[in-house]
């Protein structure tokens, strides 16, 4: 994985990208390492559980299903491993593959479930429903014949409806505000991007900021994409947001540390009991490698967002801020089967720059593994720095001399904690109703809100519309009485968030984080530290 060898392709290959499934925290994400060898198939042992399974299908009482009996039996032998290493079942393998291939097949649009009906938030630029006509706010009421509008379908079942193989046609109705009949539209499946950068926007006239959400294989082009855009701005310095990233492809984390480090800078290494240490470094190509970096994360970052921010950490070149991240620090190889199904083996660590190996222990169990982040939550880590304590085995020097800690994710050099000023009873009454406020004003006056193209504008709008006092209302109205108390400590916030909404359903993510950034303390904090 030398990243100055140029007869050594370290790009992830699309043949693995297609097979890397998602599965960290909840069983949803699984970094990767991209120079591992993706096995077509794996020959069955003679052994004893093969045994078990020819005498239970030759002599139990009752027929069995001998797929059945496999099917269960593989994952309580992967659970005795580690938490990562994971078997995947043929029907849910291509799923859990399109987030990191960066598309799947299907008409190309946002929806949310409003009042039972299939409302379209938002339609993929250049996607199938865009070219066909579909707008924001235009309500499902058929698919293929069959009324789905007053229903309550699940969002999978929505996908599955809508989601389907390119080139297939779906058939679907539609009520339109100023419409009265309902507007028939044939759509065709395509091939559809997802995106794993959010956004990215000028917080200042110096400090450009980035969200990656996942590493896929687009990322790295898409990050390319965005600070291409901030550099013709006058972007100087950077804030690049893993907040949240729960890792992916490996190789899109490493191309993009590349782009701030020099020549033959460590980035990340591997090494494991059957797997011999593997570099990566970087190759002086970088078109970031001056300016102010400051990246942030908290306890949901892991795996690749780890690799970026502990290669930017231990270089000393730049600044993390945030909470101290997951602590997932095991590569995985992926593995087929003839029928379809999958495999995810953990057979290396990878490691820092400076030899830390973040991957938090297990060997208590896989409860308590996954109950990690409730139990610093309950020891008080989101709320004080000095809360966490490392021993001295965990110390690793900078080759800038800075002190840094191992076992068990990345600790930020600057601390930042949860915010729960604004925090209120009234606030997490009416949580759940904030969005759906600002759905309903956002197709109520969809025609005045269209007019606005930025997100400050907008703002400008909004901030004149008593926002807050038509929710309060909104609120009685679905049995939330109003409190005064309540509203004091988090009018505020509510009044943000609601504005971020709405401007979300017109502008998306444009439109959603320069406001949300208001009621953002780790990024605000991260803004003033690059103006000081």
């Amino acid at each position: 994985m030398n990243y100055n060898n140029p007869n050594r392709n370290i790009f992830l290959p699309v043949s693995l990208a297609l097979a890397i499934a998602v599965g960290i925290l909840i069983g949803k994400i699984l970094p990767s390492d991209p120079d591992l060898q993706y096995h077509s198939s794996i020959k069955s042992r003679n052994d004893k559980i093969s045994n078990i399974l020819n005498i239970i299908e030759e002599k139990y009482v009752d027929t069995v299903n001998r797929n059945e009996l496999s099917e269960s039996a593989i994952p309580a032998i992967l659970k005795k491993l580690d938490p990562h290493s994971i078997y995947i079942p043929a029907k849910d393998l291509a799923r859990a593959n399109e987030p990191l291939q960066g598309n799947f097949e299907g008409i190309g649009i946002s929806f949310n479930m409003f009042t039972d009906t299939i409302l379209v938030i938002s339609t993929i630029p250049g996607g199938p429903s865009e070219k066909q006509g579909l707008l924001p706010l235009d309500k499902i009421i058929y698919v293929n014949d069959s009324l789905v509008a007053g229903k309550k379908i699940a969002d999978e079942d929505v996908m599955r409806l809508l989601k389907g193989p390119k080139g297939t046609v779906v058939r679907i109705k539609i009520l339109r505000t100023g419409h009265k009949e309902l507007l028939p539209f044939e759509i065709t499946r395509d091939k559809i991007p997802i995106y794993s950068v959010d956004v990215n926007y000028m917080v200042n006239n110096q400090t450009g900021y980035i969200r990656i959400t996942s590493f896929a294989v687009t990322t790295y082009d898409e990050f390319m994409n965005g600070i291409l855009e901030l550099r013709s701005k006058g972007m100087k310095n950077l804030i690049l947001d893993l907040r949240g990233n729960s890792g992916g492809v490996m190789e899109a984390a490493i191309r993009i540390a590349n782009e701030f480090l020099a020549k033959d800078q460590l980035i990340v290494y591997t090494l494991g009991r059957s797997q011999p240490r593997n570099e990566a470094r970087a190759n002086s190509k970088g078109i970031f490698q001056n300016g102010d970096l400051v990246i942030l994360i908290d306890e949901w970052s892991a795996s690749a967002s780890e690799i970026l921010a502990g290669a930017i950490q231990d270089n000393d070149r730049g600044t993390i801020i945030g909470r101290r991240s997951f602590g997932k620090g095991l590569v995985q190889e992926p593995v087929s089967f003839s029928d379809g199904s999958g495999m995810r083996l953990t057979i290396a660590r990878y490691y820092t720059p400076t030899g830390r190996s973040i991957q938090k222990p297990y060997k208590d169990g896989f409860d308590k593994y996954y109950d990690d982040l409730n139990e610093r939550y309950i020891h008080g880590e989101f709320d004080v720095s000095d809360s966490i304590q490392f021993s001295d085995s965990l110390k690793f020097t900078t080759s800038g001399g800075r002190i840094v800690y191992g076992g068990g994710g990345i600790m930020p050099d600057k601390f930042v904690p949860v915010d729960t000023t604004m925090v209120s009873p009234y606030l997490a009454k009416v949580r759940a109703l904030i969005y759906r406020f600002a759905l309903k004003y956002t197709e109520n006056n969809n025609v005045q809100l269209k007019r606005y193209t930025e997100a400050d504008e907008m703002e400008k709008y909004l901030d004149k519309q008593a926002l807050l006092d038509q929710f309060v209302v909104f609120a009685e109205n679905n049995n939330v009485k109003r409190d005064p108390a309540g509203l004091k400590t988090s009018g505020k916030i509510i009044h943000t968030q609601l504005k971020a909404y709405i401007a979300r359903n017109v502008l998306d993510n444009k439109g959603f984080y320069p406001i949300w950034e208001e009621i953002d303390t780790t990024l605000k904090y991260a803004i003033e530290y690059l103006e000081k």
